[in-house]
């Protein structure tokens, strides 16, 4: 045993320091991004990510974000003919979500060889991504698919980022427990402050020539900023872009939205709780939200602004002009309860 005396923070722990800027107007600064990876491909957009979860990576969700330039990744439930009409659309959006069974292979084998896209966007998805079986799935895959931009995780610690980077992923997932409705940290007392663990995993995935996400813990647009100024090359959301029309929520009744490993995912996908695990998600209730566009623009405004007070022109450069600044209190909750 032993302990970590430096201290490590999450994205409340800190605030960015405005610095001397000459633009003129947030219309100025430029969110889209061109990304060269590791395994060759290349992707250009605005990288956020809609996470995997019901609710949220639906072909709907999808379709709205591929007019926003961003990116939706579809959750592992769908069946193969749903998710062959989805990528025969060809979108730039599509993320193509999967576990480590021998299933989730075949699965994407059929879908992968019927609709004839060599370089799709491939999400491995696991809640610990320290296993060994982890690695060998990803050497195994990248093998068996040379062509596809492949993401993985999670992870939250430079060493692991670089393992994986080394087996032949391209952006590294970082993040666990910070999720709204993961419990992981409350069950097992495992994980890792969230702007520290993508600081940290940046560092290391950048000296490989790799990328990373920034998963989970993001509950406002300051903190997306946040994410992309530790180093983050992409962001992940999930509670964010929940309760919207796109993944199903509906003014005209109760919308729930729940962790992928919580009672209610696990008796809807898996028909209920392993008896030798236990739930590690919760279910909530959230407000009706609308379309997602609305939301997707409030995100995209305060990314400019945020960089606008930086003086950064691109989105790339946001981290490179970021002096955090650590804070006991970042907002004025007076009024909070007035809010409307």
């Amino acid at each position: 045993m032993r302990i970590i005396n430096d201290l490590k923070l999450d994205y409340k722990d800190v605030l960015i320091t405005p610095k001397r800027s000459t633009l003129a107007s947030r219309s100025e600064v430029e969110l889209k991004r061109h990304f060269k990876f590791r395994s060759g491909n290349e992707w250009y957009g605005v990288p956020i990510i809609a996470a995997n979860m019901d609710g949220v990576g639906t072909f709907e969700m999808d379709s709205a974000l591929d007019k926003c330039h961003t990116m939706a990744a579809l959750t592992k439930h769908f069946k193969d003919v749903e998710l062959i009409e989805q990528f025969k659309k060809k979108l730039n959006s599509s993320v193509y979500s999967l576990g480590i069974s021998n299933n989730d292979l075949n699965k994407f084998d059929n879908v992968y060889h019927l609709v004839g896209d060599k370089h799709i966007k491939v999400c491995i998805d696991v809640a610990n991504g320290y296993t060994q079986a982890f690695v060998e799935f990803i050497q195994k895959f990248r093998d068996r698919y040379p062509g596809v931009i492949l993401m993985a995780g999670n992870v939250v610690t430079p060493e692991m980022t670089e393992e994986l980077i080394l087996a032949g992923v391209d952006i590294v997932k970082v993040g666990i427990g910070p999720g709204s409705v993961c419990t992981t940290r409350k069950m097992t007392g495992i994980g890792y402050p969230q702007l520290s663990a993508v600081i940290e995993c940046a560092d290391a995935a950048h000296g490989l020539k790799g990328h990373i996400i920034a998963d989970g813990g993001c509950s406002v647009p300051g903190d997306i900023v946040k994410a992309f100024a530790a180093g983050a090359d992409f962001v992940m959301l999930g509670g964010m872009l929940a309760g919207h029309k796109e993944g199903g929520a509906s003014s005209f009744s109760d919308n729930r939205f729940y962790g992928m490993s919580s009672d209610t995912a696990m008796d809807l996908h898996n028909g209920g709780v392993a008896n030798y695990r236990a739930s590690e998600g919760k279910t909530v209730e959230i407000p009706y939200r609308g379309e997602v566009s609305r939301t997707i623009q409030d995100i995209l405004g305060g990314l400019r602004s945020a960089c606008t007070y930086v003086g950064a022109s691109e989105l790339k450069e946001l981290s490179k002009r970021t002096t955090f600044v650590r804070v006991t209190q970042q907002l004025n909750e007076t009024l909070s309860a007035y809010e409307i």
